[in-house]
């Protein structure tokens, strides 16, 4: 078991404009690795680290708008944190988005592009984990989600029921990978998907055929000849298996 989450990608019309959104929300810096590519991370960081889950932002002309089924959750250290990142962020372009759920541990949010994301009241489950408390997943099926990602990722489940999985790395740092029970008429069309890669000296064909025994599937998303491998897991989220330069 050698995989990591490494990343969440995100397709965007601007991702300059984007780019910047996002980094002011999590105090990380922006650079690029080409043209249209904008690439998210703490200062002084040494990607890939288990410490922090990047953001890899895509231009995309048209982007489409489809259930990926995966949003941030942001975390805030106190009550005045939280009504002060909220208040910064809509002064940066983020609007209201509840979607009618009305909960009231989260002020849910859409950023610039319309991507829905939270940020959570103070918890003390979120006090280490950075700027990004939480990437979630919607599924139908928690348990059946962590059968496949709890063996698909080198992370360490921390609360497991009918209703919620709590993934994180086995080093103890950075977010959680959570997998919410979400009604299908609940889940929020996004842009965003997850990206995995390989430890040093792995091969990605020989993890790629390990994924598809645990139950992945090949997706064609019209990515043509790239060095990533494009899956889907069990309840047909897309990801990416990223190979090494």
């Amino acid at each position: 078991m050698t995989l990591q989450l490494v990343q969440v990608n995100l397709k965007a019309r601007d991702e300059s404009a984007l780019g910047r959104f996002w980094a002011e929300a999590l105090g990380w810096g922006v650079s690029s690795e080409g043209p249209g590519v904008a690439n998210l991370e703490p200062m002084g960081f040494d990607w890939p680290d288990p410490s922090a889950v990047c953001l890899d932002l895509v231009r995309v002309p048209e982007p489409e708008t489809v259930k990926y089924r995966v949003h941030i959750e942001l975390a805030t250290s106190s009550e005045a944190h939280h009504t002060e990142l909220v208040a910064r962020l809509r002064e940066l372009g983020a609007t209201p988005a509840d979607a009618g759920r009305g909960d009231v541990l989260r002020t849910v949010l859409a950023d610039p592009e319309g991507n829905v994301f939270s940020v959570l009241e103070p918890r003390e489950l979120y006090r280490d984990t950075g700027p990004m408390a939480a990437v979630v997943v919607d599924c139908a099926d928690p348990r059946a989600m962590v059968r496949f990602w709890g063996e698909a990722i080198d992370w360490t489940v921390h609360e497991l029921t009918d209703d919620r999985a709590l993934l994180r790395s086995a080093k103890g740092v950075g977010p959680y990978l959570e997998f919410r029970r979400t009604p299908d008429d609940e889940v929020v069309r996004s842009r965003i998907h997850l990206d995995v890669m390989s430890d040093r000296g792995e091969d990605q064909a020989t993890e790629v055929a390990r994924l598809e025994g645990l139950g992945a599937t090949r997706a064609d998303v019209g990515q043509g000849d790239v060095s990533w491998v494009v899956l889907a897991d069990p309840e047909g989220n897309e990801f990416c298996v990223l190979g090494r330069g």
